[in-house]
């Protein structure tokens, strides 16, 4: 019989092995935003094919190097949100030791870093939102400006819903006086949402940088 210094302190209060109800309440919901975006590609790839002259005048714009750094931010992100996912499950909210030895890192210090990187990425696609709008590439000028800025538009929408659940999720963890079962399935199930919107956006980013 398993003891308690041998069950992670993420599950001790409230321990079980049957899935969560919120895990999968947010895949069946994660399913729907999936055929969500499947309808904004789909609607791309129709007008593009009735307008193939406007996308090669407007994809010319597009600063593809730039657009490859923000994605590699935000890929990047992934990585250390699943690093905090894994603090999560073995019960460490917070870093051992000093915060330069990344090593004993807790949840905390990678959801902070997630954010970050998260907050870096929204505030470079404002940077190109900038640049294009000063080309003339704006959602009334073509039907090329109407998808660009609707599908990243949306995607960015998604990026700031998980930049606030990331705040949530590490609100609690100060507020609360332990850690428990419930704040690490909040933890997981905040990161199922951000893979979600990294595997959207790399979908994106081909098919819009460099599809052409």
């Amino acid at each position: 019989m398993a003891t308690a210094a041998s069950i992670p302190a993420s599950r001790l209060h409230g321990h079980h092995d049957r899935p969560s109800m919120v895990s999968v309440g947010t895949i069946i919901w994660l399913s729907s935003e999936l055929m969500f975006f499947a309808a904004l590609f789909a609607s791309y790839f129709t007008i593009r094919s009735v307008g193939p002259d406007l996308w090669d005048q407007n994809t010319v714009l597009l600063n593809v190097p730039f657009a490859s750094i923000n994605t590699t931010i935000l890929v990047l992100s992934s990585v250390a949100c699943q690093l905090g996912v894994f603090a999560a499950e073995r019960g460490q909210v917070g870093r051992t030791g000093s915060i330069f030895k990344v090593k004993g890192w807790g949840l905390r210090e990678w959801f902070i870093l997630t954010y970050l990187m998260g907050a870096v990425f929204v505030a470079g696609q404002a940077v190109e939102y900038a640049v294009l709008v000063q080309e003339n590439v704006t959602i009334q000028a073509s039907g090329y400006g109407t998808m660009f800025y609707l599908t990243t538009g949306f995607h960015g929408i998604h990026v700031i819903g998980g930049l606030i659940a990331f705040l949530f999720v590490l609100g609690r963890t100060y507020m609360a006086r332990r850690f428990t079962h419930e704040q690490a399935v909040s933890a997981i199930v905040v990161s199922y949402y951000w893979h979600f919107v990294d595997v959207v956006w790399i979908g994106l980013f081909a098919t819009i940088y460099l599809i052409k």
